[in-house]
């Protein structure tokens, strides 16, 4: 493997009961169980280990009602990585679920779109509406990061490494990034919330908590772009990832992946 090709693993931490009319702007007929899925990603090869977002805790479990399957730390771990001596985390947006955890990363840079940190501080959180997927506590320690000279800044489309790029999407929320990232197998897109599950992308369908409509529909097109083709694009939510990707090792199956290798449907 070259220095700038990379494995791409997938840790479910977390999972929280729904319906799908829950999952779809304008609802579902089916009205069937459409559970979320709560992942972080890791990005690694001989080189470096980058991790995208930070998921959340017990505590925060509690307080929305999600589950927490196993701890971000503890799932870190079971791939050989403490998370406080991870040197780069991409923050793909700041809502709770993907930017909660901060304090795990001591040491970490944190590489967010200014556009992002703007939408969290600004005025559109005087709107419950806007403001409900955000919580003050993550947002805080991450302003902290800003003047702890911890928080690296872009502004649209961006290198990180060799093969790991970010790329401005916005949508679901105003800042919001997808990462793409060289693997064996082509460029494999982590779509985080730019598409919650597959369904999104593949039926030109809106999940229902969003800043700009128009933007998350545009983002499908630029996902497409991104990707080496369309199996190469990995959704935020979706738990049929769990089903489509090999196992990262043994003992972990349902909660590993491995993304940079073929899917199985």
């Amino acid at each position: 493997m070259t220095t700038d090709c990379y494995e791409i693993r997938a840790i479910r931490y977390a999972r929280h009961a729904r319906r799908s009319p829950e999952n779809f702007i304008g609802g579902d007929p089916h009205d069937v169980e459409m559970p979320l899925d709560y992942y972080v990603w890791v990005i690694s090869n001989a080189s470096r280990s980058l991790v995208v977002d930070t998921g959340f805790g017990d505590a925060m479990a509690a307080k929305r009602g999600r589950r927490i399957v196993e701890p971000v730390a503890k799932g870190l771990m079971a791939l050989g990585l403490a998370a406080e001596r991870i040197d780069e985390v991409i923050i793909t947006h700041m809502h709770y679920d993907h930017a909660g955890n901060i304090p795990l990363f001591p040491r970490a840079r944190f590489h967010l779109q200014d556009k992002e940190m703007e939408f969290a501080t600004g005025r559109c959180m005087c709107h419950d509406l806007l403001s409900h997927g955000y919580e003050a506590d993550d947002v805080v320690n991450l302003v902290r990061c800003v003047f702890d000279r911890r928080v690296e800044y872009h502004d649209g489309a961006a290198e990180i490494a060799p093969g790991v790029e970010v790329h401005h999407l916005g949508g679901h929320t105003k800042g919001l990034q997808a990462v793409r990232v060289r693997t064996e197998r082509g460029w494999v897109v982590l779509a985080s919330d730019a598409s919650h599950f597959y369904a999104h992308l593949e039926q030109d369908r809106a999940f229902p908590v969003l800043y700009n409509l128009g933007d998350m529909l545009a983002g499908y097109k630029t996902l497409r772009r991104l990707a080496s083709s369309p199996q190469h694009i990995v959704p935020g939510h979706d738990p049929l990832v769990m089903q489509r990707y090999p196992a990262a090792g043994t003992g972990l199956e349902d909660w590993i992946v491995r993304l940079d290798v073929e899917p199985t449907s």
